[in-house]
């Protein structure tokens, strides 16, 4: 399947109430055996992806060794395959462009674009981050004839680690969400918003498949798609549950 074949599925698969898992990979190893497990699409976690190499999360690891291992997941798979790019390692929107084209090239279908200041404490303004988005439709997406998902992350309820304040913060969302659509975002994904209320109030507002994330303390999967998730991640929990089982069985290999 071609790369055009791949952005056109991947898009295809996020469906309102049935939601598309992600198990996020990290290597060309991690992705091949996710695809064999019977995976529809592939994709990765910024922080999964940094760890394996030694780096910490944040865009500190490097912009070339990053397309470098797109491209090596690109080539060891045959499913389609979304990027965890953070920030787009720039602020300027002609740069992120310029860097979601180079990411384009090394065959990737889609991205997590977020709006949180990598590196700072705040999130970048709607007025801002809706110019960064177009940008990506626009001067790279579009010029690639890619159905490309740009998978608009709000960092909103992140920040704000007490949830019992999660829903003063839905209206931001809610906005951030609806502007980011008509900017042209693919999907609108909420990480850390677990409860099921308030997920359902931001599906039905926002007019983009809703990507929220799995988490052991947090609604099932079956009822996250009833409140009309489109797109369920897993973001670092399976490399960290994999490190943990290599840690387990090195331990055992001593005895």
């Amino acid at each position: 399947m071609d790369q055009h074949a791949q952005s056109t599925l991947f898009a295809r698969l996020h469906q309102k109430n049935n939601p598309l898992v992600l198990y996020n990979i990290w290597d060309a190893a991690s992705a091949k055996v996710v695809e064999s497990s019977g995976a529809q699409a592939l994709a990765t976690g910024s922080w999964s992806v940094a760890g394996a190499q030694g780096y910490a999360d944040g865009e500190l690891l490097p912009l070339p060794f990053l397309l470098q291992i797109v491209q090596r997941i690109v080539a060891s798979v045959s499913i389609p395959l979304s990027v965890d790019f953070e920030g787009g390692y720039a602020v300027s929107a002609d740069e992120v462009a310029d860097n979601v084209a180079q990411l384009i090239v090394a065959g990737a279908v889609g991205i997590n674009f977020e709006d949180q200041i990598v590196g700072n404490s705040g999130l970048h303004s709607i007025g801002d981050q809706t110019k960064r988005i177009a940008a990506i439709r626009l001067n790279a997406a579009e010029d690639s004839e890619l159905d490309f998902f740009i998978n608009a992350r709000t960092d909103v309820f992140l920040k704000e680690r007490d949830s019992t304040k999660h829903a003063s913060h839905v209206p931001e969302a809610i906005e951030r969400g609806q502007a980011y659509a008509e900017a042209g975002a693919s999907g609108f994904f909420v990480p850390g918003l677990n409860d099921l209320t308030l997920l359902a109030e931001v599906c039905n507002s926002v007019d983009l498949p809703v990507n929220a994330m799995a988490s052991n303390a947090g609604p099932s999967l079956a009822d996250l798609g009833s409140a009309g998730v489109a797109r369920i991640s897993h973001g670092p929990g399976p490399f960290r549950t994999a490190c943990a089982d290599l840690a387990d069985r090195h331990r055992e290999a001593m005895v």
